[in-house]
């Protein structure tokens, strides 16, 4: 049975030039890197500077996915960003970025909330449009000014977060529609608000007119993560009928190393079969996972015929998996 598959044809990322270092953090709240280290696993993080925005970020990685795609700007027909970030609260950040890429006119450009998660929910929404054959080729981007919306005054929430993006262009293409086949495999989303006020902003348009910083209960967080993350790797792989030890790469969110390390323990997975770019990334949120994904293709990590699983936790709270061989 021939079936359409979203085809991963290229990625690209693009980080901030500034460096902030865990003993530059030092110097502005009460810390070391002895301290961050041993709980996050962060060493640095990139910083946008001043007048850098998310859509900027956004726009040297998508050009950098579009050139290892092989393909033209013009191809792209539909533009997703994933961002919480994004450089106005109105319109969408990909809009302006279709025009800034010269897509044509017309082309649907919309932006995805979901926090942490952003990537892995702007994945399945493209990949479903491919799959219904309302779309040919998606430019899927995760892309973060974590920066703009950090109290940098808040020691437990200061040294977590960083800025940057990671794009990914899809192309439809055929399958046989078993698991062996190229392409995304599989996507799996979920959210429970009632675990809303557990990370969030403190502002809004519509409460107090403010963007707000981020609010974050650590310790809540890291119970509901660690099974959330394990969940979208388990029911992604068997939508695709596939298991845990069929896989040859896992890329998680990267929010905390710890996290990381008990999720690859409960998913008996070798850790030098984990992505982890937590320590030089921090936290970018949406851009998370395709940072790391197109850092990895760019070390030369992946094979062809590889399968990767995805997993992310976030905001809302929001996560879901994805799984795709590339």
């Amino acid at each position: 049975m021939t079936v359409i598959r979203s085809q991963l044809l290229g990625t690209g990322y693009k980080l901030p030039a500034k460096v902030l270092t865990n003993d530059d953090l030092s110097k502005m709240v009460d810390t070391n890197d002895e301290w961050i280290s041993t709980r996050t696993g962060i060493r640095s993080r990139h910083i946008a500077a001043a007048g850098e925005t998310t859509g900027d970020l956004s726009y040297d990685a998508a050009l950098t996915a579009i050139k290892n795609a092989g393909i033209r700007n013009e191809e792209i027909d539909f533009i997703i960003v994933a961002t919480i970030t994004g450089d106005n609260t109105f319109p969408a950040t990909a809009a302006k970025l279709a025009q800034k890429l010269g897509l044509k006119p017309g082309t649907p450009a919309m932006d995805v909330n979901a926090a942490c998660s952003g990537f892995v929910y702007a994945t399945q929404i493209a990949d479903n449009m491919i799959r219904l054959g309302q779309v040919k080729t998606a430019l899927v981007i995760g892309a973060e000014t974590l920066s703009k919306i950090t109290d940098w005054t808040d020691r437990n929430t200061c040294v977590l977060f960083g800025d940057g993006a990671g794009a990914a262009v899809f192309r439809a293409t055929e399958g046989e529609g078993t698991p062996e086949d190229t392409g995304v495999l599989a996507t799996k989303i979920y959210a429970d608000g009632s675990q809303y006020e557990h990370l969030c902003s403190d502002g809004g348009v519509s409460v107090n007119q403010k963007a707000g910083f981020i609010h974050m209960d650590g310790k809540e967080v890291f119970k509901v993560a660690i099974p959330s993350l394990v969940q979208g790797v388990e029911e992604s792989l068997k939508i695709a009928g596939l298991s845990m030890n069929e896989v040859d790469w896992y890329i998680p969110h990267q929010a905390n190393l710890r996290i990381i390390d008990s999720v690859a323990k409960k998913l008996e997975i070798d850790m030098e079969k984990v992505i982890v770019t937590v320590d030089h990334h921090g936290n970018t949120s949406a851009a998370s996972i395709p940072l790391a994904l197109a850092e990895s293709f760019e070390a030369g990590k992946f094979k062809k015929g590889d399968l990767l699983v995805i997993s992310a936790m976030g905001a809302g709270f929001t996560w879901g998996g994805i799984v795709i061989r590339i």
